[in-house]
């Protein structure tokens, strides 16, 4: 091979560094690093969602809300599939590292941002780096393990997806319930915390991260990446803020969701015919890619569209506090860690995959089928085990979809299938929550004034103090509802649960339709390391041969 001279003049061997099977201790350490950044994306998603009341009062800026968890939605979402095809071309670890320094960057401004618009720019640089720490982080991981060896490490990334969605909560009720911590206002350390996480992240990624980089001739998309970005764009602002907003018959998200269509039809069109395209649309010629992306759509949306009511519930119906709300959720966590440890090791052993995500969809139909049966006298013991299925479930699922993408795509377009898979599961979840989000609002609107009238034509008495104003605030803050007789908050309550068994309901065959895809998943030998290897080496010397 070191004979062997390219067209460029150049031994191969000088090209093409030698690359070799890491040790499991050299992994660890790896994982360290990729593990922290995938953290800081994740908890960054949930722990801004319980201190921003805090902060819209600090800023006087109640009617820029949403933007501020939009906003990093936006720029993360669509930046996930362009930061695979780049690691691609240029390498992972400066990619990934450029992402952290992006999120870094983002965190510092936006924890000492003086206005709403400024914490809004500064969220959205925050979303561009946590779209590069979410993709590449699997990425890498496809590069340095094989698919056969891959499970015994699965169990790390389901644990930090549990602890996210339970430490997010926490952490931002516990900095927003502060005024100060060490002369600085409570909810600015849910942007500064990030920092010393960030900083140990880069220095153990220079330190351990060493994958060679592939030269390859290329041509940048540029016209597809704009396409990209401004056709999610429009279809997040649709689906996100418009419609909940103002209405999904609203000439706003009409028009936002006409111009997501266009500019979808216009991406494949330019994807069809560009040289380097951003997503190569022969990739969906793959079974397994196709297959994965379905799966991750829907997961994605069964998850976070049924999941997403669950804090609600025990606020609201229960009366508990943010806080204890995320303490409740630590079964689903418990479910998610066990089963991607189980799972993980299992694939490692025999090889088989198909099974899990089958499994795990079977349990999340009957854990999400199960939360309709809540009512207000619920106790805590029956949610937990309706908690721990859908977390076992999501744990066989999650990442044994990514196995199989990853040994079924070239070692050429790892990164991009990858990322592609991220990015389908965020839309997914996406659209999930602004589905069963107005699902719970139209039925809401549905049954309060049924309740309402009942309990008038029952016990007048019972509506004392209860002023229209009140019943319309009760949309937007429930803490109204402690203004309330006793029966009135009876019947409000019981109105909220009818509202949540029609959305867990309405959630069941979207994951159904999931069970289907995994069915038809197709099930391939996994590659062995030495194999992994011998193809990591074949498509270094394809690059530049």
């Amino acid at each position: 091979m070191g004979n062997q001279v390219t067209r460029l003049g150049e031994p191969m061997s000088n090209q093409v560094p030698a690359t070799t099977q890491r040790t499991h201790k050299e992994i660890m350490i790896i994982l360290s690093g990729l593990m922290t950044g995938m953290l800081l994306a994740a908890l960054d998603q949930t722990i801004v969602s319980t201190a921003l009341k805090s902060i819209v009062e600090d800023f006087n800026g109640l009617s820029h809300y949403t933007w501020v968890v939009t906003a990093y939605l936006l720029t993360s979402t669509a930046s996930t599939p362009l930061y695979g095809k780049i690691s691609d071309l240029y390498g992972r670890r400066p990619v990934f590292q450029f992402a952290i320094i992006t999120f870094l960057i983002g965190s510092f401004a936006a924890g000492a941002a003086q206005s709403m618009t400024q914490l809004i720019i500064f969220r959205a640089l925050q979303g561009l780096g946590a779209g590069g720490l979410m993709a590449l982080t699997f990425v890498i991981i496809g590069d340095i393990v094989s698919p056969r060896d891959r499970g015994k490490y699965q169990g790390y990334f389901g644990g930090v997806w549990g602890l996210s969605s339970v430490a997010g909560p926490l952490l931002g009720g516990f900095f927003s319930d502060h005024q100060h911590i060490f002369g600085v206002t409570g909810w600015r350390w849910i942007f500064y915390i990030n920092l010393p996480f960030g900083i140990a992240a880069l220095i153990i990624t220079t330190a351990s991260l060493h994958i060679p980089k592939v030269k390859r001739e290329h041509k940048i998309d540029y016209l597809g990446a704009f396409l990209l970005v401004t056709a999610v764009v429009s279809l997040l602002l649709g689906i996100s803020v418009y419609g909940p907003q103002h209405g999904w018959t609203d000439s706003h998200t009409i028009v936002a969701l006409a111009f997501a269509l266009g500019l979808t039809g216009a991406f494949l069109l330019q994807e069809s015919r560009a040289t380097e395209p951003i997503l190569p649309l022969t990739l969906f010629k793959n079974h397994t890619f196709s297959i994965t992306s379905l799966l991750g759509f829907v997961i994605g949306a069964g998850m976070f569209g049924a999941i997403v009511m669950l804090p609600l519930y025990l606020q609201v119906v229960k009366g508990n506090t943010a806080t204890t709300s995320g303490l409740k959720l630590i079964p689903f966590m418990i479910g998610i860690v066990s089963m991607s440890i189980f799972s993980g090791k299992q694939i490692s052993k025999h090889g088989h995959y198909k099974r899990y995500p089958i499994i795990g969809l079977i349990l999340m139909v009957i854990g999400i089928f199960m939360l309709s049966t809540l009512t207000e006298n619920t106790p805590f013991w029956q949610l937990a085990i309706y908690a721990v299925l859908i977390g076992m479930g999501l744990g066989f699922s999650m990442q044994t979809i990514v196995i199989a993408l990853q040994n079924a795509v070239d070692f050429k377009d790892m990164g991009v299938a990858t990322s592609a898979n991220t990015f389908f599961r965020s839309i997914g979840g996406t659209i999930g929550v602004a589905i069963f989000g107005t699902i719970y609002a139209n039925r809401l609107a549905h049954y309060l004034p049924i309740a309402i009238t009942n309990l008038q034509a029952k016990n007048p008495a019972a509506l004392a103090g209860a002023t229209p104003e009140k019943f319309a605030q009760l949309k937007e803050n429930t803490k109204v509802l402690k203004s309330f007789t006793p029966e009135l908050q009876a019947s409000v309550q019981h109105a909220f649960v009818h509202s949540f068994h029609v959305v867990f309901l309405s959630a069941v065959p979207v994951v159904a339709i999931g069970l289907v895809f995994a069915f038809i998943l197709r099930e391939h030998p996994l590659r062995t390391g030495a194999a992994h290897h011998a193809a990591q080496q074949e498509a270094a010397g394809e690059a530049v041969g």
